[in-house]
């Protein structure tokens, strides 16, 4: 294959971003010619990836069809130490066996959108862990705390007198030390990883290294519209998730959305996206059927190639004709949990995996959106016997279905 020219490839790889730092730079290490190695780095904090952070990854898959290296960069050491970007308190630090747990599903997560070939993947610990004290404090001695209260996040915590923890100030050297150790020539990442990436130039420079370009991706808006995709506030697509689920969640967001999500989430080449909304703008796309390719697509992206066809079938079948979907997954719940006596439906929903918490079991029975075989539950306190959890059909709103079995 041809290599595109800098301008094409600058074209390409801009498109979406929100900062370039430089695009001198980048366009004097892409007419080198040769392979570029791009860096980023994931903390394994939570099990599982969702569209918003795919939109990085999606942009890291592009540098690596142009020809380029994509170097992952595992943070199984800096997860245990807490990323304070875009926090008003200090994270939770994970144990070395959270971190591994949630490393190994990233690998799993991370192979639906990279390539096999031009990946080089690496664990921070492989460097950061055999670090001594002294190393440790020769690395600090490279960053002032005025430069590092220059953080908005650091620097609104200070200004409000939430505690701020040493351990917190080190991140950005630790992330940016990554940076020196496989001599980057970019690094991605969020709007919210904007100073620890320059954090990387800097050392970069201070070893005599060429400085990596920086290029951040906007953070995604999650199925709301309003807040970044979330797990934590249910407004996410999981990447992970069956492919009917996809498809129905794309289906509830707004149409104002539609254009960031055909730019961020579909992996198309700009002028594709040009076009399509384009099209959209002037009536010849209707917003439905603009919906619809996005969801065939974003499915289609992850569970492969004619499963959006199905995932579109199936969701009208549920939508327009009132039915369960054909294919129901199983959930099951322990036997203990009925050792009292009758469980509360609220319980069995959020043990099923259909809701996040007993009080989310509650709060959907209380708005009419819970149906066990499709009878609806009006009493947030109406409970279930193991009897009665007998792979019965529940339901949670239109997205939910799951067939509940007693473990």
């Amino acid at each position: 294959m041809t290599t595109p020219s800098a301008d094409e490839q600058i074209r390409v790889l801009s498109a979406g971003a929100a900062d370039v730092i430089s695009p001198a730079d980048l366009r004097k290490k892409l007419e080198r010619g040769t392979p570029l190695r791009v860096k980023l780095g994931i903390d394994p904090t939570r099990p599982d990836i969702h569209l918003g952070f795919a939109v990085v990854l999606r942009k890291l898959r592009q540098f690596q069809d142009l020809g380029h290296t994509a170097v992952l960069i595992i943070g199984d050491f800096t997860a245990q130490v807490g990323d304070p970007s875009g926090r008003s308190a200090t994270r939770a630090l994970l144990s070395s066996e959270e971190a591994e747990a949630n490393a190994q599903s990233y690998f799993d997560q991370v192979k639906l959108i990279l390539r096999d070939d031009r990946l080089e993947v690496r664990r921070n610990s492989e460097w950061l862990g055999k670090m001594g004290i002294a190393d440790v404090t020769a690395l600090m001695a490279r960053m002032t705390v005025a430069r590092l209260l220059e953080r908005d996040d650091f620097a609104k915590r200070y200004a409000g007198g939430a505690p701020i923890s040493l351990l917190e100030f080190l991140y950005p050297l630790l992330q940016g030390w990554d940076s020196v150790v496989v001599e980057a020539d970019v690094e991605l990442g969020g709007t919210d990883q904007l100073f620890n990436n320059l954090v990387g130039r800097q050392l970069q420079q201070q070893e005599g290294q060429e400085p990596q370009v920086v290029l951040t991706m906007p953070i995604l808006e999650g199925l709301d519209g309003v807040q970044k995709m979330s797990k934590s506030l249910d407004n996410y697509v999981g990447i992970a998730e069956p492919a009917a689920e996809q498809f129905g969640k794309i289906m509830s967001i707004t149409d104002e959305l539609m254009p960031r999500y055909f730019e961020l989430t579909t992996g198309w080449h700009p002028d594709r996206v040009g076009e399509t909304l384009a099209e959209l703008a002037d009536g010849r796309l209707r917003p439905v059927d603009a919906k619809r390719l996005l969801a065939r697509t974003v499915v289609e992206l992850y569970h492969g190639e004619g499963a959006g066809t199905a995932a579109e079938t199936a969701f009208d079948q549920v939508f327009r004709a009132g039915g369960a979907p054909d294919e129901v997954p199983e959930r099951l719940v322990p036997e203990a949990e009925f050792a009292g006596g009758p469980v509360r439906v609220a319980r069995v929903l959020a043990l099923a995996g259909l809701v996040s918490s007993n009080k989310e079991g509650r709060r959907m029975i209380e708005q009419g959106a819970v149906r066990i075989d499709g009878e609806r539950v009006d009493d947030p306190d109406a409970t279930v016997g193991k009897s009665e959890v007998s792979g019965g059909i529940w339901q949670v709103g239109k997205r939910q279905w799951a067939r509940v079995r007693v473990e």
